[in-house]
């Protein structure tokens, strides 16, 4: 069975601007809160589902990813803690004269019942590229409640740009007795001046001479350990990549390590001396 349509639920049109979706989400949220329908479980249905919809709509991201996989592929895309992941209703439903509602949209301030999960917080985490291979602890420092708060995280070796962490436990308080939401943190992985990154390989890139290219020569290149010295063979071609096996990033799960690849270029000189020029010519009537 296909997901309803956001737009739909709220009443709205593809191209509304976020004032008309937060000005129709209220309408709905006014006639169908748990608070105005004690014992209606269809109004609350009702209610979770133009929660959900506003969830998706009022976030910019999100609503671009709505917009291009569609309701179907959407939802095969993003979960419902991804849905809910970052998004706090509980000022505007207090607006309302509402209590708030509980960690993804399960639960309702004044008429819900027990203990109720708190909100999960997100944040992203900026790490460099080596920090990312050593798999070190690292401390964060975010803000929750106005206070400053600080803990250490283990970045696992090989983490990959975008990757998420779930730090149990240090979201938000739980109401009624409830454990604690999670936080989730986003990895962010900086560039590095000596590396580009492919998955778990590294590419190192190095320009040689003309006659280097033709006679051979040997490269002094970085890895993430030790620098280490390579031999160029004769005729090698630019665009060529020289693989050092092992010398990569470590991959997840501790099966092994990437490759780091050498990518040789050869250099053609813009100007050249006249005698560099008259040596050119005799290699090519040389057949070079």
């Amino acid at each position: 069975m296909a997901a309803r349509d956001y737009y739909e639920l709220l009443g709205v049109k593809k191209d509304a601007k976020a004032d008309e979706i937060k000005k129709a989400y209220r309408k709905l949220a006014v006639k169908y809160h748990p608070d105005k329908n004690p014992g209606d479980k269809q109004a609350e249905e009702r209610f979770k589902e133009v929660s959900e919809a506003y969830a998706v709509l009022s976030d910019a991201e999100k609503r671009k990813q709505y917009d291009q996989f569609g309701s179907d592929g959407f939802h095969q895309k993003f979960s419902q803690e991804d849905i809910f992941r970052g998004f706090d209703i509980n000022d505007l439903l207090r607006e309302m004269g509402f209590g708030g509602m509980g960690r993804g949209g399960s639960g309702f301030g004044r008429g819900s019942r027990g203990p109720r999960q708190g909100e999960d917080l997100a944040m992203e985490v900026q790490v460099t590229l080596r920090e990312s291979a050593s798999g070190d602890e690292k401390r964060i420092a975010f803000s929750h409640g106005g206070e400053r708060q600080e803990l250490s995280v283990k970045i696992p070796a090989g983490i990959e740009d975008g990757a998420q962490l779930r730090v149990k436990g240090k979201g938000s308080a739980g109401v009624g007795g409830g454990p604690a939401g999670d936080l989730y943190l986003t990895i962010r992985v900086g560039g590095d001046p000596d590396f580009a990154r492919e998955g778990n390989d590294l590419i190192v890139e190095r320009q040689i001479r003309f006659s280097e290219a033709a006679l051979g020569t040997s490269l002094d290149v970085p890895t993430l350990e030790t620098p280490k010295r390579i031999k160029v063979p004769a005729g090698v071609q630019s665009g060529t990549k020289i693989r050092l096996k092992g010398c990569g990033l470590p991959r997840r799960g501790g099966a092994g390590k990437g490759d780091l690849y050498v990518k040789i270029s050869v250099k053609v000189p813009e100007l050249v001396t006249g005698e560099q020029k008259k040596l050119l010519e005799q290699l090519a009537q040389a057949g070079l």
